[in-house]
């Protein structure tokens, strides 16, 4: 029997509540300051108490515009991007991550093994440490300010092979020799029983991928120069420029806010999956 004590309960709350002030004064912070005129947002002490602004902010953020010393590209388009990239990056992952763990895991071929090693390894080799011979591939390839040069170089993942391979692995032999029975190939065994058992698994990576996808910088740093192909979170970096007289920290402030929403509606949508996928071992 577990033993209740009032004072640990008193503390672990307390910690708890200090825990979401520390999350949510800066959202709240940021939220403010985009509802006032720049001038009021530069002003010291900047007002704490929303504006009148928020409409006109979020309407001149979403079109583009405003007269500050960074760029003006339309914060729509740029969620646009972002959306494309992340959707892209995490379907494409989770593709691939599937058919190559099916293939280690239920194709007996020489080197199997290492080729498995060999993708695993990969992990120590993110886009970070490759990317000049990766820029010079994309760019050689034409690929510069397109979808395809900001999400190919990112889409294979060795951490969703190794996890597919891992719940593969625990699939019972039953099943594969039922399917054999009645005259299942290889590719019907893997539509029909293998993804969907992989549902919760394929949940929780899209949650994860996504973030990953939606929150991109270095690599749009580099690839993107057209203002069309911003994502947002690289957007919000480029209309910052200057000095705080000179930065239109309303629009910005607003912009953060709008680029937060698409991950935040993924996570509370899906955290039910997530959970399961993270945690569930029936099969």
């Amino acid at each position: 029997m577990v033993e209740r004590r009032p004072a640990l309960g008193i503390l672990a709350h307390v910690i708890m509540i200090i825990g979401v002030l520390a999350v949510a004064l800066p959202l709240y912070i940021t939220f403010v300051a985009s509802t006032h005129t720049a001038q009021e947002v530069v002003q010291s002490p900047m007002p704490m108490l929303p504006g009148s602004q928020l409409v006109e902010n979020y309407t001149t953020a979403l079109a583009g515009g405003g007269a500050g010393a960074g760029s003006h590209a339309s914060v729509g388009r740029m969620m646009f991007v972002s959306l494309t990239m992340a959707l892209l990056i995490t379907f494409g992952k989770i593709a691939i991550s599937l058919l190559s763990a099916f293939a280690i895991v239920y194709f007996r071929f020489r080197f199997r093994m290492l080729a498995f090693w060999a993708i695993f390894v990969t992990l120590m080799l993110p886009v970070e440490v490759r990317i000049g011979p990766t820029y010079k591939v994309v760019a050689d390839l034409g690929m510069l300010n397109s979808f395809a040069g900001l999400t190919v170089p990112l889409i294979a993942s060795a951490t969703a092979t190794f996890l597919f391979r891992q719940f593969f692995l625990t699939v019972p032999e039953e099943l594969l020799e039922a399917a054999r029975i009645d005259g299942a190939g290889p590719m019907r065994f893997f539509k029909d029983i293998l993804v969907p058992l992989s549902a919760t698994s394929i949940a929780a990576l899209f949650v994860i991928q996504f973030i990953y996808g939606w929150n991109q910088y270095l690599w749009p740093l580099l690839i993107t120069t057209d203002e069309n192909m911003y994502p947002v979170v690289y957007g919000i970096k480029r209309m910052i420029a200057g000095g705080d007289s000179q930065n239109e920290w309303n629009l910005v402030m607003a912009t953060a806010m709008l680029a937060m929403i698409p991950p935040a509606l993924v996570v509370i949508l899906m955290q039910k999956w997530f959970v399961k996928g993270l945690v569930d071992t029936e099969k």
